[in-house]
């Protein structure tokens, strides 16, 4: 009895069938150039609100609730209030300098470096390749191992950075609960409150905090604390795409509500003082 040996498959040595000649750059029928428009949409549009407001210089804080964008925090130039001011003025006060510049770059490098952002701005913007089954936009490809894209591997210190942003943020949170008559409550603080919580929750499910959490063990068994936060920030890590959007979404809120309140468009809704 005899068998018939399987034809050879295209494109492995010695094998005589060709590829198909198929003309068409792409067979999906799809809308797959949906979500790589709407992430340009998305990430330039809160790019464009983003660098108006931290080189606006004003509009940043409200004094009788001591309510301070993230935007500007901490507030560090010599063109800072005195009253937003809470880690010093250390920089020159010139326009071409943020606020905050102490910080912005790390939370830039943080965001660029992220896991997520890198798929969603090199789908959309540089097309490599802007979804599967579609042709790269480039003709070469060589990894994340040239200039610029070598500074990817950046990202696991940049995460530190963004913990110490996170706890400034904190910070910031809590002296808002101050009111010219003492203690004090309002939909600002319930606001930058919520906003806080995001950015840890987005922060925490970084990929780089889940190999500090949990990587280099080789028995969970041994290191129970470790084990229990692994688990906690691996639930957060199957949400990282979700956290990013909704962090960009309450950053925008969050400043454009103190921004209101600063300019007197309307008035913080008090609950206490």
């Amino acid at each position: 009895m005899t068998t018939r040996s399987a034809p050879p498959m295209a494109g492995l040595p010695g094998g005589a069938r060709s590829r198909a000649a198929i003309a068409a750059k792409t067979l999906r029928t799809d809308r797959w150039w949906f979500a790589p428009l709407i992430t340009v949409v998305g990430l330039g549009a809160w790019i464009t609100y983003a660098t108006v407001r931290v080189f606006m210089h004003d509009l940043y804080w409200v004094e009788d609730y001591h309510y301070l964008t993230p935007f500007y925090s901490p507030c560090v130039t010599e063109s800072c209030l005195p009253e937003a001011a809470h880690f010093g003025r250390v920089l020159p006060g010139w326009w071409i300098i943020p606020d905050a510049a102490l910080t912005l770059p790390f939370l830039l490098l943080f965001r660029l470096t992220c896991y997520y952002y890198r798929k969603a701005y090199y789908r959309s913007f540089w097309l490599s390749p802007p979804a599967c089954a579609v042709p790269d936009g480039h003709k070469t490809y060589s990894g994340e191992t040239r200039f610029p894209l070598v500074g990817q591997n950046l990202h696991r210190y940049a995460f530190y950075a963004a913990v110490i942003i996170s706890l400034i943020n904190s910070w910031d949170a809590i002296l808002a609960f101050r009111s010219p008559e003492g203690f004090g409550f309002g939909l600002g603080n319930l606001i930058l409150l919520g906003n806080v919580v995001m950015l840890w929750a987005y922060t925490l499910s970084c990929h780089s905090c889940r190999h500090i959490a949990g990587g280099r063990l080789k028995h969970f068994s041994k290191h129970p604390v470790r084990y229990r936060f692994w688990t906690f920030v691996s639930k957060l890590n199957v949400r990282h795409m979700q956290l990013a959007w909704i962090t960009l979404g309450t950053l925008a809120f969050t400043d454009f509500y103190v921004m209101a309140l600063s300019a007197e468009w309307f008035n913080d809704l008090r609950f206490i003082n």
